[in-house]
């Protein structure tokens, strides 16, 4: 390769690997493969391993790839959380166990699991949990305390009062979680998160941590940081330490005397990936010894004395034998692959989802294609491209009628999706039925598709509000429903319908509105009335909306049904105000409806104490500054909030110009 070939080669990839470094560790939100990074990633190495004067210190090969957000505090690290440097087959395992070998002599392995979820760190002073970060860039990360606080499997107060103690670990989402998570999402018409990773990064890093709390996250703690009053020796020691103190370590790793113990442990690691209950990427190898691992030191981004081996992803054949179209909730027609059933990555897949018809296009996938399937992030089955067309296939056509009600199907504002006009539609009207009793909307116990199929197949309701409606005998004309269950569904009606105003809102199925979405419109609006009578622009001046979401809401109540609607749930007793609002808080206040920036060092106040404040009379706080800011509360060191502020011409206060405010 030619040095100047070499150099713009070099500097097209660092683009191409900072870009997607920011999609996939400050968005969340990845646009390739964790693979597809990795061979970017790989190949930048390799020119700079040729040509060493062309390494910078800005390259993703000498940086971990995070960085600290302006959501939360940073944290600077004591003790750098450095990444790991990959390897991608036996050979290079090789290399890395000689290395060790040339430099520290011979030396035992530790091969565990690879989790593939958010690194972070967490403290304890005398046995006591007192603050969480990320890992951001390795040497500065966001304080997330109250976040890891929701964390169940991370204890607050340790088995042992240890003077103190920095662990590191991995947050994660079970498969399981994820799945529900993500059938909700879609169930929402809300974009679903890719993998276990990002829903764990995105949900970890959420200003509010109840929403945190909901998203039922986990960790593991593989590594000690820092330890005062206690002296340990290797990494297994620690493992066990860590145990004892109760913390949840690593499910499983070995102890390997050899590279060869160690290939023959990263291959069984690798086949239980489909059986973990948790996504794994790879398996990790240590140097056990700690003093080895003094010796061997690490470079700027990595520890010299670890390695990670990435498993590739698992791509196979199939036949597609049909493609099925689906009607959800809002209309849209999904088209989903059936196809002959295979195994991947440890189960047995038949179907994926196609998305839409731009999708379908874009691949040419046709009916009797041979196709070339993976699973996204090793959980949700894909189709990645066409092997081959049958000698007789044809472009596949996406319906002009709803597969459901036969009524036509149309476009909208340019949208990709496809969706059917008619709102008595038999599918929409079930999957709203399943969406306004679930747990995030009304959350009524008891009621299971297989009953709310039961109710609307033998004439008992029509639509949702008809479950207000129902009595006792009703419920017992269902087959098996006894007195007592039947009473206990007519009592789970009845409690929701003291249901805070958000839930009934998201109930409704708005398009583009979801929970968060719909607590925003209840805080600011107060009652259902309210909403209902707000303009556009009343609505597009909440923090977080945007024009689209405005206009969906405003649309939705300007329908007749939807007045009707609204009169109906106020004459069937639905609570419609908003109860988690602060009470007997007069509009007058400076602070009511008001939206709130925080930021800088304040003279006397912590920055949650003046947020609570802020929310208790009438206020919200928000973690960015934009047009839709009224004040900036700014203290000693405010940095680039403060000078967005400024740029906007948003009002900035002080600490003394907030007290007269809240004195007013």
């Amino acid at each position: 390769m030619e040095m100047e070939f070499a150099r713009q080669k070099a500097e097209d990839l660092r683009k191409q690997i900072l870009y997607h470094n920011d999609r996939y560790y400050n968005q969340d939100s990845p646009e390739i493969s964790d693979y597809e990074y990795d061979m970017l990633l790989k190949e930048l190495e390799e020119i700079e391993s040729e040509f060493p004067e062309l390494i910078t210190p800005d390259s993703p090969t000498q940086k971990v790839g995070g960085q600290a957000g302006e959501k939360f505090s940073p944290v600077e690290h004591t003790v750098p959380m450095e990444s790991l440097h990959d390897s991608f087959s036996h050979d290079e395992m090789r290399d890395f166990a000689k290395r060790v070998r040339e430099n520290a002599g011979n030396a035992v392995f530790v091969a565990e699991p690879k989790i593939d979820g958010l690194s972070v760190s967490a403290e304890y002073r005398n046995g006591v949990f007192v603050r969480g970060s990320t890992r951001g860039d390795g040497k500065v990360g966001e304080d997330i305390t109250e976040n890891l606080k929701t964390i169940k499997s991370l204890p607050m107060k340790l088995n042992k009062a240890v003077p103190y103690l920095e662990v590191r670990g991995e947050v994660y989402m079970s498969i399981d979680v994820f799945e529900k998570l993500v059938a909700r999402q879609e169930e929402n018409d809300e974009k679903p998160f890719k993998n276990p990773r990002n829903a764990a990064a995105g949900s970890l890093r959420q200003k509010n941590a109840d929403i945190t709390k909901e998203r039922q996250l986990d960790i593991f703690v593989f590594n000690i940081q820092q330890i005062e009053g206690e002296t340990l020796t290797s990494h297994v020691q620690s493992l066990e330490y860590l145990k004892e103190l109760g913390f949840t370590t690593l499910p499983f790793y070995y102890k390997c005397s050899d590279v060869d113990e160690v290939i023959d442990k990263i291959e069984e690691i690798g086949n239980k990936r489909g059986e973990l209950p948790f996504q794994i990427d790879g398996a990790v190898i240590k140097v056990d010894d700690f003093s080895q691992r003094e010796i061997l030191g690490s470079t700027s981004k990595f520890p010299k004395w670890a390695e990670a081996y990435k498993y590739p992803p698992e791509e196979k054949e199939t036949e597609l034998l049909d493609i099925e179209i689906n009607v959800g909730r809002t209309g849209v027609l999904t088209p989903t692959a059936i196809f002959a059933p295979i195994t991947l990555a440890g189960t047995t897949v038949s179907r994926a989802v196609l998305h839409n018809e731009d999708f379908i296009k874009q691949k040419d996938i046709r009916i009797g294609d041979t196709v070339i399937l993976r699973k996204a992030g090793e959980i949700i089955p894909e189709v990645v491209s066409v092997a081959k067309h049958k000698d007789d296939s044809v472009p596949f056509e996406m319906p002009k009628i709803c597969p459901s009600c036969g009524s036509p199907v149309s476009y909208e504002n340019g949208e990709a999706a496809l969706r059917c006009t008619n709102t008595d539609c038999p599918a929409q009207l079930m999957r709203h039925m399943i969406h306004f009793v679930s747990r995030d909307a009304m959350d009524i116990d008891g009621l299971g598709e297989r009953v709310l199929r039961a109710l609307v197949d033998n004439s008992l309701i029509s639509s949702p509000l008809d479950l207000y409606r129902l009595s006792k005998d009703d419920i017992m004309t269902l087959d098996k429903k006894k007195d007592k269950s039947a009473t206990n569904l007519i009592n789970a009606i009845e409690k929701s319908k003291s249901n805070d105003l958000y839930r009934t809102v998201f109930s409704l199925g708005i398009r583009h509105i979801g929970q968060k979405a719909a607590k925003l419109l209840a805080n600011k609006f107060r009652t259902l009335d309210g909403i209902a009578n707000a303009s556009v622009e009343d609505i597009s001046s909440i923090e977080g909306f945007g024009d689209i979401m405005a206009q969906s809401v405003f649309s939705y109540f300007q329908l007749d049904e939807s007045k009707k609607l609204v009169e109906e749930i106020k004459s069937l007793g639905i609570n419609t105000e908003n109860l988690s609002a602060p009470q007997n808080i007069s509009q007058d206040n400076p602070f009511f409806g008001k939206t709130f920036v925080i930021t800088g060092t304040l003279p006397t106040y912590k920055r949650t104490e003046a947020a609570a404040i802020i929310e208790s009379l009438g206020g919200k706080v928000s973690s960015s500054v934009s047009k839709k800011t009224d004040y900036v509360l700014a203290g000693e060191d405010a940095g680039s909030k403060l000078t967005k502020a400024q740029s906007l011409g948003i009002k900035i206060i002080d600490e003394n110009e907030f007290e007269s405010m809240r004195n007013q």
